[in-house]
């Protein structure tokens, strides 16, 4: 079934130690986050998305330095990185590796790692399925260096990105310029690396089939007892943020991303005592927040993203569900 987990995951040990490597301490950062000292001491406990950007933002809070989040990467040792990152060195090359940690990728993180092809670039983007603000800075930095650490020590070449695009503005972008070695871009309608489609065919040195032929059964079934936690309804949100763009799915599209049969899905919704319409309804409120807080998007662009087949039916409907029309509400917000 090609659902999305719960909102709740373990932080990989090497978030934690990785911490030294930017002059901080575990206590400190969950002292600042507000959040129980367990977090640390116990590999069981799990956080929300909604607790796991407190931790970031209180990085960032912690450190002068505006490129914390690739030192933090940079500074991890490979042994102590989380299984989905351990197994992507075993893989054939780069392209395998990185797909690879999009797939387990949510044991230990909440983000959901997107990889595009097209032409001679490829793109990764990041999505926060469970997220009501905008990712840290901090966080957003450190996956896309996780990305970029991947490729160069698991080639042994320097990948050099083509180009880093970041939603937001008026950050000192000078240390992750360095470190990329390309152009960053602020103010971007999206969070994306760009990289030559070409350095995905660059073989990782440690490749293992033997190794992966190990610890891919072992990943598969904690995904899957990952994924089953969660309920139908958080799986339909999953979804719909995934099929939107351009389009209004309907319940059809929604239970054959799911894996599932129309009429199956419909019983389940109806049994956790919810509709498909008011999902799909909650998702767009959702999202049109967000989209409407990122001054880079225009209302066409919103509208698309929101499935909606025109301008004039998005204003139509953010009006009844607000009482006020969106380039009013962004004014005010």
């Amino acid at each position: 079934m090609a659902s999305r987990p719960p909102d709740r995951f373990k932080v990989a040990p090497a978030f934690w130690q990785g911490l030294d490597a930017v002059g901080l301490t575990p206590t400190a950062v969950l002292r600042h986050a507000r959040l129980p000292a367990s977090l640390a001491a116990d590999a069981r406990v799990q956080v929300t998305t909604a607790q796991y950007f407190a931790l970031w933002r209180s990085l960032e809070a912690l450190s002068p330095a505006p490129d914390v989040g690739m030192r933090l990467i940079v500074g991890m040792e490979p042994g102590t990185l989380p299984p989905a990152f351990l197994a992507a060195y075993y893989a054939r090359d780069l392209r395998e590796a990185l797909t690879r940690v999009a797939r387990f990728k949510a044991l230990c993180s909440p983000e959901e790692m997107i990889l595009e092809e097209d032409g001679a670039s490829a793109t990764i983007s990041l999505a926060w399925p469970f997220a009501g603000e905008d990712a840290p800075a901090a966080l957003v930095d450190a996956a896309f260096a996780s990305f970029v650490e991947l490729g160069r020590r698991g080639t042994r070449r320097f990948i050099r990105p083509l180009q880093l695009e970041l939603s937001g503005t008026g950050r000192d972008v000078s240390g992750q310029s360095d470190y990329l070695g390309c152009a960053v871009v602020q103010g971007a309608r999206r969070n994306a690396l760009i990289l030559h489609r070409a350095d995905l065919d660059a073989a990782m040195v440690s490749h293992n089939p033997e190794m992966l032929e190990a610890i891919d059964p072992h990943l598969a079934r904690q995904r899957q007892e990952h994924l089953s936690k969660a309920s139908v309804t958080e799986q339909v949100r999953w979804a719909l943020k995934r099929l939107l763009a351009g389009q209004t799915p309907d319940v059809g599209a929604v239970a054959q991303e799911l894996g599932l049969t129309a009429r199956t899905l419909q019983r389940r919704i109806t049994e956790e005592g919810g509709s498909f319409r008011q999902i799909l309804a909650d998702v767009r409120r959702e999202l049109v927040r967000q989209y409407l807080a990122n001054p880079a998007l225009d209302m066409n662009e919103v509208a698309y993203l929101l499935g909606y087949d025109d301008t004039n039916s998005f204003y139509r409907a953010f009006r009844s569900l607000e009482g006020t029309t969106p380039a009013r509400w962004r004014s005010l917000h």
